[in-house]
């Protein structure tokens, strides 16, 4: 199963571009291609959403890398939404982050 993530923002025309650029470089970091991918987007109440789902390997790339050491949570599956969520703000999204399936 490949976990996905809701990301929400009220800018998505600024943030999408900042997002594909992160993960665009996220796998070339963890070397694998085609590793995640963008759903459409939604609009509800002024927020936009759209979905990232990662692929098994990207993520077990990161899981065994060491990339994650420091992410908070108990599970790994939080600790990966926690991992995701500040890889993007390092990058300058401001996206919001919510685990949907792990």
């Amino acid at each position: 199963m490949n976990p996905i993530f809701q990301l929400s923002t009220r800018k998505y025309e600024k943030e999408i571009k900042i997002v594909k650029k992160a993960m665009d470089e996220l796998e070339i970091t963890c070397k694998v291609k085609n590793a995640y991918e963008l759903s459409e987007p939604f609009t509800k109440a002024g927020w936009t959403f759209f979905n990232v789902q990662i692929s098994s390997k990207m993520f077990s790339i990161i899981e065994k890398s060491g990339m994650m050491k420091g992410a908070l949570g108990f599970r790994i599956a939080e600790q990966f939404k926690n991992f995701l969520g500040h890889y993007l703000e390092s990058k300058g999204s401001q996206v919001r982050i919510k685990q949907i399936n792990y």
